[in-house]
């Protein structure tokens, strides 16, 4: 009888264990209220706030965005007036920097395409030596800095040309094939692992239902394999031309003469004034990347019903 009076807590016990018990509630709620809502609208807010600056100034009458002057359709109409002839000359500019981003984009993006969706077709069905040394291969790219991306890359063409002048008595000089061909180098890792992910997750008793009804490979690949994974193939388009049209120091360490991209034009503007029509040239590329996006979400989710 005593051991059990003793055992039992005293009343000054019982009111600490209630304050840490609400302490830790206290805790907890703060916890899954910032955890839950403060950092992903910080996130998202961060992520989303520069975005929706340039879309609202590319409306804005002033050419600077020091202060709003008023809604305008202007630079709007600039962009699509510098695509004709007789525009201003800084118009041009862009426009033709614009238009090498383009055809730089869809060539290395097609190239890329194509190269990284064998290449995740093998990593994926195949088996040969040396399978683990390309697949930790295939992650160089986007473990490399961008920067030595280029440097290195410039290096090799520098070697090349001098070779081929040595041997031909031609000069060779860096253009649009050493920028496409650096924007395949880095782009098709992303191709092979994004359709690699869709192979990977493809059900295989549908390949082999195409076998065992007389299908050879390629016509199983064609009618089967090819419509289940289109989803990630333009997936991993996409991605290749946006990393394409997005890039920088590989497109600046292997220009040449006449052709500069989109980027390196935009950050030349820096060291002076940003034009607005730059805002809204960018906004209009964002309105077409969104709209991309959502028809390869749609496409996926179409294949994908069809496939259950």
């Amino acid at each position: 009888m005593a051991n059990s009076v003793l055992s039992q807590p005293k009343f000054g016990q019982l009111v600490g264990i209630d304050d840490r018990i609400k302490r830790g509630r206290i805790l907890q709620t703060a916890g899954r209220f910032s955890g839950g809502i403060i950092i992903p609208f910080a996130s998202y807010f961060f992520l989303w706030a520069p975005i929706l600056i340039l879309v609202l100034f590319s409306f804005n009458a002033s050419r600077t965005v020091d202060v709003w002057r008023g809604f305008t359709m202007e630079w709007y109409l600039n962009v699509f007036n510098s695509m004709g002839a007789g525009s201003a000359k800084s118009s041009a500019t862009l426009m033709e920097a614009l238009r090498n981003s383009l055809f730089i984009g869809v060539v290395s993006t097609a190239i890329a395409t194509v190269l990284g969706t064998m290449l995740a077709l093998s990593m994926a069905r195949s088996k040969f030596p040396g399978k683990k040394f390309v697949d930790s291969m295939l992650l160089l790219p986007m473990v490399i800095p961008e920067i030595t991306q280029g440097i290195s890359l410039a290096i090799f063409f520098k070697i090349v040309f001098d070779y081929m002048q040595n041997s031909t008595g031609q000069n060779w000089l860096p253009g649009f094939g050493t920028i496409i061909i650096g924007h395949v180098a880095f782009n098709i890792s992303y191709v092979a692992i994004v359709v690699r992910a869709s192979i990977e997750g493809l059900n295989k008793n549908y390949e082999e239902a195409a076998y065992d009804l007389g299908a050879d490979y390629w016509r199983a690949f064609w009618r089967v394999t090819f419509p289940l994974i289109l989803p990630g193939i333009i997936g991993g388009a996409l991605l290749a031309f946006t990393l394409s049209l997005d890039d920088y120091l590989i497109t600046f360490y292997n220009k040449g003469v006449g052709s500069g991209t989109l980027p390196i034009y935009v950050y030349g503007m820096l060291k002076t004034s940003v034009s607005p029509e730059v805002n809204a040239l960018s906004t209009m590329m964002l309105a077409i990347s969104t709209v991309l996006v959502g028809f390869s979400l749609w496409l996926q989710g179409r294949n994908g019903a069809r496939a259950d």
